[in-house]
């Protein structure tokens, strides 16, 4: 699908706000009320706009600790690939998951409370992970920059 200029302004207020009313979000765009609501539903309808969701801040929530997780597999045959990938989606502090290329073959974001939390994620799940070969950890100090915006 193709977007054009208005379309591209709907999705950028709302990566923004994804609660502002109709009316606002109209406004802001410079359409009218229903003009902008046939264009949401469009971009809805089209999968351009996947969901909402409230984002949530991890340290108020008690979990600060941001520990990226480089694993290598034994091997990456398919049946592999697929049960590491089945289990790894049933862990609750993996926010993300990646299959990477280069040197490890996924990178998994974790929060936890502290060192002392990721190390009972690591005893309770990551070393259960079918598969892995070698896992290496790093603590992330300080978020730079960090966005749920796409550019567009």
């Amino acid at each position: 699908m193709a977007l054009d200029e208005t379309d591209k302004r709907i999705l950028r207020a709302l990566q923004r706000d994804g609660r502002i009313s109709n009316a606002d979000l109209a406004e802001r765009v410079h359409l009218s009320a229903s003009a902008c609501h046939r264009r949401v539903q469009r971009l809805e309808t089209d999968g351009m706009i996947r969901g909402y969701v409230a984002l949530l801040d991890a340290r108020r929530l008690g979990v600060p600790a941001m520990v990226f997780v480089e694993i290598t597999l034994q091997t990456q045959a398919d049946e592999v690939l697929e049960a590491f990938e089945q289990a790894v989606r049933r862990v609750p502090d993996v926010l993300e998951c990646h299959l990477m290329a280069g040197t490890a073959d996924y990178i998994l974001k974790v929060v936890a409370e502290d060192t002392e939390d990721f190390a009972r994620i690591h005893r309770q799940y990551l070393t259960r992970l079918p598969g892995v070969a070698q896992m290496k950890s790093s603590f992330a100090l300080r978020t730079v920059s960090a966005t749920t915006a796409l550019p567009v």
